[in-house]
């Protein structure tokens, strides 16, 4: 019998934990943007693990089955309530997380096939808007992740759409999705970090 392949994981518990505490020793506060960007990072690093379970996926190197499960484990570090470190900090975590339930929503979607190609995304983003007024978190959530989905396959968001978003989740959410097409465009590494299998 062939030996089963040890399979690397895309993103680790240690590597979160690492995170929470570079955030814990940056001392960061809310009136000080500079250090707010450690976020971002933290942020950023999930959201390239996740377009490696996409890229594979995409490569028919892996199955749908197995990248929504590889998405889970993932969701399943970042998203866990973190252990309080001050009030500032504790409310950046919780930002981040909230941005990273787009991306995952996003992923999810667009592996299951779950969205309908369009070239507009203002309609969904409109949708997105007015669900949540209505107090309707599951409809936001279901546009947020088929505006993902889009961005995945190649959709653009328009900034200037963006920037009428009013505060709140969908604009959390959003925030993901943004994240997910600026590293598409900035950083490659995710699609080719890895030899393919048979190169």
């Amino acid at each position: 019998m062939q030996e089963p392949k040890y399979k690397v994981p895309f993103y680790t518990e240690e590597r979160w934990q690492n995170w929470i505490t570079k955030v814990k020793d940056s001392g960061f506060k809310l009136d000080d943007q500079d250090k707010g960007a450690i976020f971002v990072y933290m942020e950023d690093d999930v959201v390239l693990a996740c377009l490696k379970v996409i890229a594979k996926y995409d490569k028919n190197l892996i199955s749908a089955e197995e990248a929504l499960k590889d998405l889970n484990d993932i969701k399943e570090i970042v998203l866990k309530k973190a252990d309080s470190i001050n009030k500032d900090i504790d409310m950046m975590i919780e930002s981040t997380q909230l941005a990273l339930m787009g991306v995952f929503a996003a992923c999810e979607c667009y592996v299951e096939k779950a969205f309908e190609k369009t070239k507009s995304l203002d309609k969904l983003i409109k949708g997105a808007v007015e669900a949540e007024k209505e107090d309707n978190m599951g409809a936001a959530l279901g546009c947020i992740a088929e505006i993902g989905a889009n961005v995945l396959a190649g959709g653009k968001l328009d900034d200037k759409v963006l920037e009428d978003v009013p505060e709140g989740l969908v604009a959390e959410w959003l925030d993901g999705i943004d994240s997910i097409g600026a590293a598409m465009i900035g950083d490659q590494s995710y699609r080719d970090d890895e030899p393919d299998e048979g190169d």
